[in-house]
């Protein structure tokens, strides 16, 4: 069977953490969309492991396999592995031959184009993601599967690198250098593929996960970001270039849909907001320079609110993976939540860092929006109304600040009862049961309720 992992919200929700907590169970774990921007840190053993790419089960001896659907800087892909063998791993990792690679040309264009973009950077991590996806769209890209032949490879950079250096010099006025030389690229990209091919890691994507399946093992299919940051059901355009929602495990895993909706659809909740990039958020406590909308952080803004959101950054260590910024964070933001549960079809929930908020007075839930005197339970369908959209919020009473590994040995029960009654409520609003909660960073400090394996 397969349990798909979904984030609800903008990312960093913790979905490396539920796909090690139920990672045991599954034989084979799949990534199907995005790239080496998606940063993941999974804890074995007391020992952090933070990833941008190789899938999270790999730490614990699964098949890991970026999809189609990803798209695959090998340069990175083989510094991970070569890091987690260094540390006494030996990942199995394999590769879509239909997934699409990340050239050098990608990243300088990627920050390039976010620079150019000012007030609508999407906050990237000028990985080269979306100049990937967009050549993959625009039938320039170069597959997995192109590496592995040397006439194809060199036919596909001669069509594109000129496109490239084009763009860079006579659009942008910037100079151009390895990055976007022909040959410098095929005899470096020539060497990933022979290398790929020396270890036997690329495979027909969808038809190696089918089989497993028909096979009897188990499947989790991993996704990266969150739902909305979806370019389809996200807000747009501050937004990744793939479908992190449900729909994308189908596309970018090769697996059918109803394959992937016979299975299990866990949505991750982050137990309050955080964001990397611009764009609205209605919800948001203080805010962040360069990122909040007007915001100057000269001091002007509502002290308490501030305090506040530095203690939830701080406590929740809202500082991102890969790039090291300050996250924006707010309080829950239920619109979004019921936007999410909708698009994937949730069947269960895994509602993470509910500890972080422990020790506060009072916690607050936008519950629903305000918009030209509607009252809206779920999010409006441009950014532009969204960002128009005032949250009116709910309260419920803090809970104190407990031993959480204790709570985590003693079961669901143990948690204090104020929290109880927050998650309780986010489940009823979503129509889906609790299956897990995170109340710290490591799998041991995670109560389960379901294993979602467990009903197959």
């Amino acid at each position: 069977m397969t349990v798909t992992i979904v984030g609800s919200q903008l990312g960093d929700e913790g979905k490396g953490g539920v796909v090690d907590l139920y990672g045991d169970a599954a034989d084979v774990v799949a990534r199907y969309q995005g790239g080496d921007n998606a940063g993941h840190t999974v804890v074995y053993d007391g020992d952090k492991y933070k990833l941008s790419l190789v899938p999270s089960g790999a730490v614990r001896g699964k098949v890991g396999i970026l999809g189609n659907g990803c798209v695959v800087n090998p340069e990175t892909l083989f510094e991970e592995i070569d890091t987690l063998r260094e540390r006494g791993l030996d990942p199995d990792i394999r590769v879509a031959e239909r997934a699409h690679t990340i050239l050098p040309y990608h990243r300088v264009l990627d920050g390039i184009e976010e620079d150019e973009k000012e007030d609508l950077a999407a906050g990237t991590t000028k990985r080269g993601i979306g100049p990937t996806y967009e050549d993959k769209m625009g039938r320039r890209g170069i597959r997995i599967g192109d590496l592995l032949d040397p006439e194809v490879l060199r036919e596909r950079l001669e069509y594109v690198v000129p496109q490239k250096k084009a763009l860079a010099e006579d659009v942008f006025g910037k100079e151009t250098g390895e990055a976007f030389d022909t040959e410098h690229l095929y005899e470096t990209y020539k060497d990933y593929g022979e290398r790929l091919a020396e270890e036997g890691m690329t495979v027909d994507a969808g038809t190696y996960l089918q089989d497993r399946i028909d096979e009897g093992d188990n499947v989790m299919l991993e996704g990266a970001q969150g739902t909305s940051i979806d370019i389809d059901h996200g807000i747009y355009p501050y937004v990744t270039s793939s479908n992190p929602t449900a729909g994308g495990a189908c596309v970018g895993s090769g697996l059918g849909p109803t394959v992937v909706g016979q299975g299990e659809v866990i949505g991750v909740v982050k137990a309050y907001l955080s964001r990397v990039g611009t764009g609205p958020l209605p919800t948001e406590l203080g805010g962040v320079e360069g990122q909040t909308p007007e915001y100057t952080g000269d001091g002007a803004g509502d002290e308490d609110e501030e305090e506040l959101a530095t203690y939830i950054r701080d406590e929740g260590g809202e500082y991102g993976t890969v790039t090291g910024r300050p996250r924006r964070v707010g309080w829950l933001d239920m619109p979004m939540l019921r936007h999410a549960a909708r698009a994937s079809g949730f069947t269960g929930l895994a509602i993470n860092h509910i500890d972080v908020l422990a020790g506060l007075d009072e916690v607050e839930v936008g519950h629903a929006y305000e918009f030209e005197g509607e009252e809206l339970l779920t999010m409006p369908p441009t950014t532009e109304k969204w960002g128009r959209c005032e949250a009116t919020f709910r309260s419920f009473d803090g809970w104190p600040e407990v031993d959480w590994a204790d709570v985590a040995e003693d079961g669901y029960e143990a948690i204090p009862e104020n929290a109880r009654t927050y998650l309780e409520y986010v489940a009823d609003e979503l129509g889906a049961p609790i299956y897990a909660v995170g109340v710290g960073p490591g799998r041991e400090e995670t109560i389960v309720l379901e294993n979602p394996y467990d009903g197959e």
